[in-house]
């Protein structure tokens, strides 16, 4: 088990790039994170969601992502309370103390999905969840030692050293936890080391003989990890880099932005910009293309977008004749109205959309799940990605569709003059030739590289990286 001194040290990543070199050995891989939170989800062939840092690792271990992967999947809807999906299926919503309580019925979803796994495969590689140290929350935990205790899993602790305070972080944690606990841990790896590794070759002897733990390695930073799809927004704190001479592509970061790696396809071509919009920051003059991207909760940040003054930009920017494109909760804000009447992401409502789209949107208690393909109807280009999303979408301008699936059913709608669009299909760009056709409408070239190809190619290399930097038969020795 890959547990960490706090968030965003590099579990995921480790544990996939961990999950190609073993399956590259021969070993059948199976990745397993028992709580995940995350608004960036993944559909499962079993027809639920899971984490999307989930469905990278199994594609790491070349096998088909299962909701089994991340039986507790918490997606926020707001500060305090988030909803509960539990083995690919939402349950219900709960508060952040009101979850404390279902705790231990989940650990049972969590053992019964760990033990299938386990029956699957020759090794297990479970991702812990935020910090291991966090001790206020150990009392029913089921995410780091709580699970490791429950199943016997040894923990090999991982400390970001480009955060600074390596040392104290590692041999702290140690120092907070409760005997029982500390003893699970067997190990330590430090990542993401710049420069010279010798000149901290007396901090891993020092953080090992203060702790007892193996060191299993100093992993140098790995600049194309940047290329593979994060798992929350904290990915999005990176600053963009602007190009000149390219088109602009502006997205809305709204406050419960969700599946916005829709949008990492088109952050990786070099011809084209791709910029997320900060609350309080105006929408760039010189966007060519407005994205309002996923929500997950669609109510809330279409007032927080209107509030915000940027549909007063994005009519602006209509006037000048570019374009936008909604994408799943991005596409129901385009419409005349979004209506929650069984209160589905809160508190019965209705509310005003933009109106430019003549469509209106009521949510329903039914979320899709499911994988498609299907065709663009101005151009008959193939497509595939997924849907992942409640309500329905209706009106005039829906009998222009965007996209027709291969089942038949039409997707979306496109406005009278072909500026606004808007689809419930998430992964568009991630097809080549979607991807291709959206930048030619913007008079940017495609790059040459697959981007499917481009993932299984940095994954490799990364595999490469850690077999190279850590004692990788150390680590299989631990099981």
């Amino acid at each position: 088990m890959i547990q960490g001194t706090g968030s965003d040290v590099g579990k995921s990543l480790l544990v996939a790039g961990l999950a190609r070199a073993f399956t590259r050995r021969g070993l059948t891989v199976r990745p397993f994170k028992p709580q995940n939170m995350s608004n960036n989800a993944a559909v499962t062939a079993d027809g639920g969601e899971i984490g999307r840092a989930q469905a990278l690792q199994a594609r790491a271990a070349r096998v088909a992502p299962s909701v089994h992967m991340n039986p507790v999947l918490l997606k926020p809807q707001s500060e305090v309370g988030a909803q509960v999906v539990v083995q690919g299926r939402m349950i219900g919503t709960a508060k952040a103390r009101e979850y404390q309580a279902w705790k231990p019925r989940l650990m049972e979803a969590v053992l019964d999905s760990f033990e299938r796994l386990r029956a699957q495969a020759d090794i297990v590689l479970v991702e812990g969840a935020g910090s291991a140290a966090e001790v206020n929350l150990r009392r029913g935990d089921i995410a780091n030692m709580g699970f490791a205790r429950a199943t016997g899993t040894p923990v090999v602790l991982v400390g970001d050293i480009d955060r600074g305070g390596v040392i104290a972080s590692l041999v702290g944690t140690q120092a907070v936890l409760e005997p029982d606990d500390a003893a699970m841990i067997r190990g330590f790896i430090v990542n993401r080391f710049r420069g010279d590794p010798t000149l901290f070759a007396d901090g891993m002897s020092g953080i090992a003989a203060r702790t007892g733990w193996t060191p299993f390695g100093l992993v140098p930073f790995f600049p194309e990890a940047g290329r593979l799809p994060p798992e929350d927004a904290l990915a999005l704190d990176a600053p963009d880099r602007r190009r000149g001479g390219v088109p602009l592509i502006a997205v809305l970061r709204f406050p419960h932005i969700a599946n916005f790696d829709d949008l990492d396809p088109l952050r990786q071509e070099p011809g084209v910009a791709v910029v997320f919009v900060a609350p309080g920051e105006p929408i760039p003059a010189e966007a060519d293309l407005i994205v309002l991207p996923g929500s997950k909760t669609t109510i809330d940040d279409c007032a927080f977008l209107q509030a915000q003054g940027w549909e007063i930009d994005i009519r602006a920017h209509l006037r000048r004749g570019r374009r936008v494109l909604g994408l799943c909760g991005g596409y129901q804000m385009l419409g005349r109205s979004i209506a929650d009447p069984e209160g589905i992401e809160g508190a019965p409502r209705r509310l005003p959309g933009l109106g430019l789209l003549d469509v209106e949107t009521v949510m329903t208690g039914e979320k899709r799940l499911v994988a498609v393909t299907g065709t663009t109807l101005a151009d008959g280009l193939p497509f595939s990605g997924y849907e992942m999303h409640v309500g329905d979408t209706t009106g005039p301008d829906a009998a222009r569709p965007l996209l027709r699936f291969a089942d038949g059913r039409a997707d979306g709608a496109v406005s009278t003059d072909g500026l606004v669009a808007g689809t419930y299909v998430h992964g568009l760009f991630a097809d080549d030739r979607q991807r291709a056709a959206w930048l030619a409408r913007l008079g940017a070239d495609a790059g040459s590289e697959s981007y499917e190809a481009g993932i299984e190619a940095v994954l490799d290399r990364f595999a490469d990286h850690l077999e190279t930097h850590l004692d990788c038969d150390g680590l299989l020795a631990l099981r």
